[in-house]
């Protein structure tokens, strides 16, 4: 499946079907990102059951501390 991930079209393997297959996969802890799908911001509890499609837009944005 070709999804759009941060803007960049990438080709994902097969074995990546939910959002949070997609974190683990790129080693993303859902503790410091909010992924959005579509245009929809999901809730850490729907990473797991939230299905990824061909042509979807996923956006990830990361948490940096500093000060």
């Amino acid at each position: 499946m070709k999804i759009l991930l941060n803007g960049e079209s990438i080709q994902l393997p097969d074995d990546i079907v939910a959002v949070s297959d997609l974190l683990k996969h790129y080693e993303i802890h859902d503790k410091v990102v909010v992924v959005e799908v579509n245009g929809e911001i999901l809730t850490k509890e729907n990473h797991q059951s939230t299905r990824l499609s061909d042509k979807d837009r996923i956006e990830i944005v990361h948490f940096v501390g500093g000060g």
